[in-house]
């Protein structure tokens, strides 16, 4: 099956541009979107970007314009915040008219600072309090089974995400039942909004974790789209035996210098020229 229609499967230097522009695109989009709402989550978002391109322009098994494809692949966040930069990817792919991104927000306006499927074509579930969705994921895996459907299910973790014992609960059942239709991948940014992933909490190490769970884990590079692509199509055409973790190790604000890094950013809201700024960095201006 095709990751969307007339998409190319192959990681060819044609696809990788295309993700790489794509996920430049999330980040810039992010950028106009938050200037709307005067306020949201730009580091979360730029740290994943990379991953929701390569998903939605590689590897998703989609129908342009069919958000309801009773076979396409699901895709939950956990980190539900980053939703700013899912929703231009939901338009382009033909599952809202465009138009709606510039109510961002706005009374009435069906997007959100989280995602909320009610409202939202193409929002396979709704996201607010952390540690839910890969619960859903483990559900949507099961259903696939029992219902024998060959569709995968990819759930987006915040490492900070994985504080929350529900996650953990959901490795285990997982693993139980052998899941290997589902995919968790963990955007290992370091940081959340009161600071450093493990000075909080330690979740390392976190790879053992995973595999004490009965998972198969890879890491990878999060922002390094061929790695990405590679690793993420391995998984959906390989048949794996076990449900798979994907540390995918990122830079919260990746693309921003002054945001890179600086948790104070995990929620904000650019001034006028700071934006103008951040733009011209992401487009490689001077």
């Amino acid at each position: 099956m095709p990751a969307s229609e007339g998409a190319s499967l192959t990681t060819s230097s044609e696809v990788v541009e295309r993700i790489r522009e794509r996920a430049q695109f999330v980040r810039l989009e992010t950028v106009r979107l938050i200037s709307i709402a005067k306020t949201g989550h730009y580091s979360s978002t730029f740290s994943c970007a990379e991953i929701l391109a390569t998903l939605y322009y590689g590897v998703l098994r989609l129908r342009h314009g069919d958000p309801q494809w009773p076979d396409r692949d699901r895709f939950v966040m956990g980190k539900g915040h980053a939703a700013v930069g899912l929703y231009p990817i939901l338009a382009d792919h033909g599952f809202f008219d465009p138009e709606l991104l510039d109510g961002y927000t706005r009374l009435g306006n069906p997007l959100g600072d989280h995602p909320d499927m009610t409202k939202v074509p193409g929002c396979d579930f709704s996201s607010g309090s952390l540690g839910h969705n890969l619960s859903v994921g483990l559900g949507m895996a099961l259903g696939a089974r029992m219902t024998g459907r060959d569709f995968n299910v990819y759930a987006l973790l915040g490492d900070g995400e994985l504080h929350e014992g529900q996650i953990w609960e959901a490795a285990a059942a997982a693993g139980h039942y052998g899941l290997g239709n589902l995919v968790a991948i963990v955007d290992r940014n370091g940081y959340c909004l009161d600071g450093k992933v493990d000075d909080i909490i330690t979740i390392e190490p976190l790879a053992d974790r995973w595999r004490a769970f009965g998972w198969d884990v890879v890491e990878v590079d999060g922002h390094d789209v061929p790695a990405l692509l590679d690793t993420l199509l391995r998984l959906r055409d390989g048949a794996p035996a076990k449900p798979t973790a994907v540390i995918a190790h990122t830079v919260k604000g990746k693309g921003v210098g002054f945001m890179e890094r600086d948790f104070g950013w995990h929620l904000g809201w650019l001034a006028e020229q700071d934006e103008a700024a951040v733009i011209r960095e992401l487009k490689g201006e001077k």
